[in-house]
């Protein structure tokens, strides 16, 4: 009996170690993975070459787009220029505003989130979510625009690509 006493309590014992493993989504194999995340974070960044990749080998297709090269996201941003922005991520897609109220003594204030569903220059690349917060004394309640606030900032996006392209084209063919 106390043989199996020691041998239940060695056991979770010996199986702890110092790294864990863990199953790799790539190759399916099991890897061993360092458990202070500072290090495995390094360990990634030597590996795989940091947010710019510049370690990675290039045969292997990995790139780096800047957001200035896509002509979508930047008329996004035009167009919201009026508006403090909370998050920007290029390569996530999404683009939030902080709430935002054009008179300093409102009660209401509004926040907008655009997410980015493709590169390519048509109104069915973005969705646009948009948030109104009304504030009292007491509380605040925050309900969803409805979607002619949306089309509207939708298509104000849109005429700011078109612009944006007939600038692109005449510095082209000023360059060129």
């Amino acid at each position: 009996m106390r043989f199996f006493l020691i041998l239940i309590l060695i056991i979770p014992i010996v199986s702890c170690g110092k790294f864990k493993a863990e199953v790799d989504p790539i190759t399916g194999k099991k890897v061993r993975k360092e458990p202070d995340l500072m290090k495995r974070g390094d360990d990634y960044s030597k590996e795989q070459g940091g947010i710019f990749n510049s370690n990675r080998d290039k045969s292997k297709g990995t790139t780096y787009d800047f957001a200035t090269s896509n002509i979508i996201w930047r008329a996004t941003l035009e167009s919201l220029d009026f508006v403090p922005l909370q998050s920007a991520n290029y390569s996530g897609g999404v683009l939030i505003t902080d709430w935002y109220s054009n008179d300093i003594n409102s009660n209401e204030s509004i926040k907008i989130e655009v997410r980015f569903l493709s590169d390519k220059t048509s109104a069915s690349s973005i969705k646009i979510i948009s948030y109104k917060k009304i504030c009292s004394s007491v509380n605040c309640q925050i309900t969803k625009l409805n979607n002619k606030f949306n089309d509207k900032l939708l298509s104000s996006i849109m005429n700011k690509v078109r612009e944006l392209k007939v600038k692109d084209e005449i510095n082209k063919k000023k360059k060129g």
